[in-house]
């Protein structure tokens, strides 16, 4: 897990400083930077909006006695879209965006969960109840 981490540290950087050069020949570098920043603020005001709706459903789960599992499955997903909405390049944003959006999260989750499952599984993560 640690080397796939790594290799993603140094891919995706190097991948989108690449396609910010790229695109700042042909369209030029103020329109480039515009589009970073209006990606950027976008982003955030959709992964604000989106916030506030799982926060408000799963403190209606939760004071119906329910646990809001899939509520906090969302919250990670748009927590992790928040940070690449904010990170300059366009494959973050893709992908910022995609886990933010809440007809594309469903993919996201499921993957969330197997990793979270499998990490119970090897022993790796722990939760536990104090009352």
């Amino acid at each position: 897990m640690l080397r796939i981490m790594i290799a993603i540290f140094i891919l995706v950087p190097a991948i989108e400083i690449t396609l910010l050069i790229t695109l700042g020949h042909y369209i030029g570098g103020w329109t480039t930077f515009a589009l970073i920043l209006l990606s950027g603020f976008l982003g955030v005001y959709f992964a604000k909006r989106e916030w506030r709706k799982v926060l408000e459903y799963a403190k209606y789960e939760w004071s119906q006695g329910q646990l809001p599992a899939q509520h906090l499955l969302d919250g990670i997903c748009i927590f992790l879209g928040g940070i690449l909405l904010i990170t300059p390049g366009f494959i973050t944003d893709i992908f910022g965006f995609l886990l933010v959006f809440p007809y594309t999260r469903p993919i996201f989750k499921v993957m969330l969960l197997a990793i979270i499952q499998k990490q119970i599984g090897r022993g790796r993560m722990r939760f536990i109840n104090r009352r």
